[in-house]
């Protein structure tokens, strides 16, 4: 199985200014995701990116940038065109596509080759998704709907104890993905769908400062 590595990195950012290359632990955020990339087992890794400073740290560090178009660098752009758009750079010879948002920068080099052997020994699956476990205290079962200061169970039903709780797992951030390159004619995820499971520390994914400071407490202290 031949997998092309895509990293996604528009330079705007509406929570945190110029968020992908932030300085996180003092290096530009994005180069967290290129260097556990270069490291895995990804046969080719590249970043698409409108923002000139991206593309430059992507080079600087042996890989291939691919301008973005700017209508393809909008807030409310979705992922798949810009899959799309960078996987016409490359033959056909690349059987998957695994997509790797440079705002998760606790995942690891070990994840993303975990994630590929997960992927190559399940032939019935046309993509992945990486999840982690829904705290049970998050789940339907414990919602509550609000009226001014009063609160009220959002399910009559619901049990309130924990053992009875269904077990749920959410997409954590989109810290990868990994889809059949026929698939992403149309779609990233198909009807066939692996989850791999992460922890919630290395499921953080990074949208707001607060994000952003916990992200680095973490990679911090694994560092020491």
């Amino acid at each position: 199985m031949k997998t092309l590595g895509i990293i996604p990195a528009r330079g705007g950012s509406k929570g945190i200014p110029n968020k992908n290359k932030a300085l996180f632990c003092g290096k530009p955020l994005i180069t967290h995701t290129i260097k556990v990339a270069l490291e895995s087992n990804l046969d080719t890794v590249v970043v698409s990116s409108d923002d000139p400073d991206i593309l430059a740290i992507a080079t600087n560090m042996g890989i291939e940038a691919i301008q973005r178009p700017a209508e393809l660098a909008e807030d409310t752009t979705p992922t798949l065109p810009v899959l799309q758009h960078a996987l016409s750079s490359f033959d056909s010879s690349y059987d998957t596509v695994m997509t790797l948002q440079p705002t998760s920068p606790l995942r690891t080099a070990q994840h993303i080759n975990d994630a590929l052997t997960l992927f190559s020994q399940s032939p019935d699956a046309d993509s992945l998704v990486s999840i982690v476990k829904v705290p049970h205290n998050m789940t339907p079962d414990s919602l509550m709907k609000r009226n001014g200061d009063l609160v009220s169970a959002l399910n009559d039903t619901a049990s309130t104890r924990r053992q009875e709780k269904p077990e749920l797992w959410a997409r954590n951030g989109a810290a990868l993905y990994i889809s059949k390159r026929s698939l992403l004619d149309t779609s990233i995820l198909g009807s066939s769908i692996l989850g791999f499971e992460m922890s919630m520390m290395d499921s953080i994914d990074i949208d707001t400062p607060e994000d952003f400071q916990l992200a680095e407490l973490i990679f911090n202290k694994r560092k020491s």
